[in-house]
């Protein structure tokens, strides 16, 4: 790590013409790798990437255990952020579609899922907004609405903000998907509105879609929608699910939310 080095002209620096993964590992594994390499190829290929011939599920698991073991990680869980952007070369307009690649980790808290004793405050971002379509649904590195949006919630001494699309809908939070939970009805965004297409939010849609007594809605969700719910929670790989505890005066109960992430554990971790 202290001597890897990014060349000045590299196009996901100059451009945003990158995309990434970011991933969990513990207990020796990495959580969820399969969902993680076939949405990367995907984007890859939306983003007229070449991909090369030993890209492999296999030859990039073993780059990603390389890269914790190299870093003295191969004990701790760890938050992965795998990079990969278009070679050098070219202005807007790139030279080659070839790609390079860089995998960092960082250690995190380890084990299970883990609610939060403390659920997150979260305000509204509404400075800029996130057109719905396939490239809003990619992990990018153009986050510039996350970013402003992050400045925004710390001048709000909040913890999280919900982002909205050009229809003024909702549809995720700066660091996840967002479900609202509503009776036994949980609804989420669906793609077409804007959202990241989730790893984490996959996961949740399979157990809600197991449970005979949860409904899963995939639809739109306007602002006045929040205050009117029962629970709300955000959801990522790295936290699995984060409870929201207040959203401007309306505060939110967390049972449902609990019995989702117990799901999860047992799904992940059995």
């Amino acid at each position: 790590p202290e001597t890897a080095k990014l060349e000045c002209d590299n196009r996901g620096f100059n451009y945003g013409d990158a995309a990434f993964e970011t991933l969990k590992y513990t207990s020796g594994r990495l959580l969820f790798w399969e969902e993680h390499y076939f949405r990367l190829m995907a984007t890859m290929r939306i983003l007229r990437m070449e991909i090369p011939m030993n890209f492999t599920m296999e030859f990039l698991e073993q780059e990603i255990i390389e890269t914790v073991r190299a870093s003295g990680l191969s004990d701790q869980a760890c938050r992965i952020k795998f990079i990969v952007n278009r070679k050098s070369g070219g202005l807007y307009t790139p030279l080659t579609n070839e790609i390079d690649y860089l995998i960092k980790a960082s250690p995190i808290e380890s084990g299970p899922y883990m609610m939060r004793d403390q659920g997150v405050k979260m305000e509204l971002y509404k400075d800029y907004f996130m057109p719905p379509g396939l490239l809003s649904n990619l992990k990018t590195n153009n986050r510039l609405i996350n970013i402003l949006g992050g400045i925004y919630a710390q001048d709000q001494e909040v913890d999280n903000c919900f982002i909205l699309n050009t229809a003024k809908m909702v549809i995720e939070a700066l660091n996840g998907n967002v479900f609202l939970i509503k009776g036994n009805t949980i609804k989420t965004p669906p793609l077409i509105d804007g959202c990241l297409k989730g790893i984490m939010r996959n996961q949740i849609i399979e157990i809600i879609g197991s449970d005979d007594d949860l409904d899963l809605d995939e639809s739109s969700i306007s602002p006045f929608e929040l205050q009117k719910a029962d629970e709300i929670f955000i959801t990522n790989v790295i936290s699995g699910i984060v409870p929201v505890s207040q959203y401007r005066k309306k505060t939110y109960s967390k049972d449902t939310s609990l019995s989702i992430l117990a799901k999860l554990n047992s799904k992940v971790f059995a």
